[in-house]
């Protein structure tokens, strides 16, 4: 199963920002450009003088006249109430339509004037301008006096219009907002999120056998708390899981004793046979695999009660109390350690345990004979026992599936498939680590290492001690 990617929330925030200010920008535009429309400056107040110029001309008795041209006759359509003043240099006028009375009389008055734009206000009633021009015509150089309203700009004009709304209102705000969305979101980002950190930490903390331990909520944004106290109930329903099958584990393991115990007994009366040899084996295996259960439900990691444990000592006592069971299943038990000392902090019954189940795991698949290890020393600041024998080994692909609880590599093995599961469990409560690799002479090999108490000082031996209990010895 490939893992995507993590897309990142500054550049998600900022595409959208500079997707939501475009499109803010687009409809301000939209908006500058449908006021243009409404009011006068959408519309070309020199049109209406461009098309009498156009249609000036003069009639057969060499007057002034207009010819009804295509755009005149458009123009008059557009504005019925149409007006203008038409005034040559010798006074000669053309006029027509409503002229109002502020505008009749007003070209002579200026023809001096080579354009000019005209109107007034008198109180809040303000009047339609005029619009006052001097062109060349046909006719001549003449004064066009016309009102001010004219046609809806051409379509080449407005477009120029929209274009000089664009470069220079929204261009430049589109650059702006562009510039500060790049500079400030990452930096809010970064500031909204540092309230998150102690959260961060604590998640880094957490440790799969401390319980109670939570996120805090404190300080947390709304906006992520539902996430954060969502992860609050999973770990609340995780611990109560937990507390629910330590129960069921500790009730088991209390019950499994005394039928254990009294089938024991009655083993341990009947006339020595191999059948009595092979169960009082299994009985072995069911009390050690009790003894285990309440071992790992009596550690508690929220408070340890550690002692420091001299692994030297730990290794040759459990070789010694295994002789006589490794010795009637057909092995040589042999204690080796490079070290006088290998002091580390821990639960000594717990750590025997974890030892004695490994012993035993190599009794069960040794093959029934050769020799089984335990070897003791010291490696970058670690204790390492490593139990090992001669038998048919671990392939490498089962090296970790045989610590998964119930597994085994072989269907039709005997034992529970707990033992492996719960050597790990132990060691990981101790801080340590538990592996599998190939023993020196033919073999598996399972190698512990355990951090070393800070008051550990002793050296490294030259020579190996080595203690070996043989059959028969």
């Amino acid at each position: 199963m490939t893992r995507s990617r993590p897309h990142s929330l500054k550049q998600r925030l900022l595409w959208r920002l500079l997707a939501l200010q475009g499109a803010l920008l687009a409809v301000f535009g939209l908006l500058i450009v449908l006021a243009l429309y409404s009011s006068n400056v959408a519309k070309d107040a020199d049109n209406a003088v461009e098309i009498l110029q156009e249609a000036l001309t003069l009639d057969d008795r060499g007057r002034m006249s207009l010819r009804e041209t295509p755009d005149l006759m458009e123009l008059r359509r557009e504005i019925p109430a149409l007006w203008y003043v038409i005034r040559d240099r010798r006074g000669h006028e053309l006029r027509h339509g409503p002229i109002p009375p502020e505008f009749a009389s007003i070209g002579g008055a200026l023809d001096q004037v080579s354009q000019a734009r005209l109107g007034y206000l008198i109180d809040d009633d303000k009047a339609t301008g005029a619009r006052l021009k001097r062109v060349d015509t046909q006719y001549g150089r003449v004064q066009i006096l016309t009102t001010e309203e004219g046609r809806v700009m051409a379509p080449g004009r407005a477009s120029w219009l929209i274009l000089s709304v664009l470069v220079t209102v929204l261009l430049p705000l589109l650059v702006l907002m562009t510039l500060v969305t790049l500079i400030a979101t990452p930096k809010v980002v970064r500031w909204s999120l540092k309230s998150l950190e102690p959260v961060v930490d604590t998640a880094r903390k957490l440790d799969v056998e401390q319980r109670g331990a939570r996120l805090p909520e404190a300080g947390v944004p709304e906006e992520v708390l539902p996430l954060v106290s969502a992860v609050n109930d999973a770990l609340g329903r995780y611990d109560e899981g937990h507390e629910r099958r330590r129960r069921f584990l500790v009730d088991a393991a209390h019950e499994l004793r005394t039928p254990v115990a009294i089938l024991n007994a009655r083993l341990e009366s009947m006339p020595p046979s191999p059948d009595r040899a092979r169960l009082l084996q299994d009985v072995a295996r069911l009390s050690v695999l009790a003894e285990h259960l309440l071992n790992l439900q009596r550690l508690d990691r929220s408070n340890p009660n550690f002692q420091p444990i001299d692994l030297v000592d730990l290794g040759r006592q459990t070789a010694a109390n295994l002789a006589p069971l490794a010795i009637s299943a057909g092995y040589e038990l042999a204690f080796e350690t490079v070290t006088d000392a290998a002091r580390v902090a821990g639960d000594a019954l717990a750590l025997e345990r974890v030892l004695v189940n490994l012993v035993q795991n190599a009794i069960e698949h040794g093959g029934n004979s050769g020799a089984i290890t335990i070897f003791v020393g010291r490696d970058s600041g670690h204790g390492i026992i490593e139990v090992s024998d001669q038998g048919p080994g671990i392939r490498p692909e089962y090296r970790e599936k045989v610590f998964e609880r119930f597994y085994r590599v072989r269907g039709n093995q005997r034992g529970s498939g707990l033992g492996l599961n719960l050597v790990r469990d132990i060691v990981r409560l101790h801080r340590g680590s538990i592996e599998i690799v190939d023993a020196p002479r033919q073999g598996a090999c399972f190698r512990l290492a355990l951090p070393l108490a800070r008051s550990q000082h002793a050296k490294l031996g030259t020579d190996r001690d080595v203690t070996a209990v043989q059959d028969g010895a």
